[in-house]
């Protein structure tokens, strides 16, 4: 189901209000859904797919620096914390590969609402890690329950295979 935008002005209305439904309407030609949700997948997915390349050395090989990151530097900052992660290298293993794998399903918008759940939940422990960076996280929690809401819109492998939620 598309999200439709649809700015209709009345026959009576003049002057002000018509004119903003007429900027509206000129908008909503711009905006429109399909475009909005890829727009969505990728912006989500940019930032979790260059942390994710970084932590590579080659093919299922990490970097030292991924794996000594989690073994030292990272910490959950729970209640009663700091904590440190538990078993660094596959922490840091699930994490590279969650944030190579996820982006990609993303922008193909193949399993959509499934790697925008994923990338949510990251979001939030990364939140738990990096307290600091709740601005830059906001963002990420609002483009992945957008993603998770309207779905991945018709420019998606999502559409082509199942034809939902487009």
């Amino acid at each position: 189901m598309a999200i439709e935008a649809k700015i209709n002005t009345r026959p009576d209305q003049t002057g002000v209000a018509a004119a903003i439904g007429w900027v509206n309407g000129q908008i909503a030609g711009v905006a429109f859904p399909s475009l909005t949700q890829f727009a969505l997948r990728l912006a989500l997915g940019v930032p979790f797919w260059r942390s994710g390349i970084n932590k590579w050395e080659g093919f299922l090989q990490l970097n030292d620096v991924a794996v000594l990151l989690f073994a030292s530097e990272f910490r959950l900052h729970l209640p009663g914390g700091p904590y440190s992660y538990p078993f660094p290298a596959a922490t840091a293993f699930l994490s590279g590969s969650a944030e190579i794998l996820l982006p990609i399903l993303l922008v193909a918008g193949l399993f959509t609402r499934v790697a925008a759940v994923a990338l949510l939940l990251m979001t939030i422990i990364i939140q738990l890690t990096v307290p600091d960076g709740w601005p830059i996280h906001l963002t990420w929690v609002a483009m992945a329950l957008a993603i998770m809401a309207w779905g991945p819109g018709r420019w998606s492998l999502d559409h082509a295979l199942f034809r939902r939620n487009a």
